[in-house]
């Protein structure tokens, strides 16, 4: 990844306009995502999707279920191939997502944490 500064402050700019054509720019068409929250809107036990269109599916219900949303970054952490964006999420909760980018600097696998959901 050549700057994971610029990726983050797209990201988070993108989430934070409710931008949903910006926020699916950043993945991959074969995105695989894990989150508790998937568990949650989609009364899926093991919270996963697969594949970019059920991907922005689940964020728009998400958007729609959290239309005050707003993600404030606390750290960045940067690995191999991938980054760690630690922020403040929904319902002023903390998050980290690990995020492993592929050789177009696109997202193929995001793991979810959250403090407390």
């Amino acid at each position: 990844m050549e700057n994971p500064e610029k990726f983050a402050a797209a990201w988070l700019e993108a989430w934070n306009t409710h931008d949903l054509d910006a926020i699916m720019l950043h993945y991959d068409e074969a995105i695989e995502f894990y989150s508790p929250v998937i568990q949650q809107l989609n009364n899926d036990p093991l919270g996963c999707l697969r594949g970019k269109e059920n991907l922005r599916a689940y964020f728009s219900r998400g958007l729609q279920a959290y239309p005050e949303l707003h993600f404030d970054l606390h750290k960045l952490l940067v690995g191999i191939n991938s980054v760690v964006l630690y922020y403040k999420s929904i319902n002023n909760k903390m998050s980290a997502e690990l995020m492993v980018l592929n050789e177009q600097g696109l997202v193929t696998q995001v793991r979810a944490h959250y403090a407390e959901l």
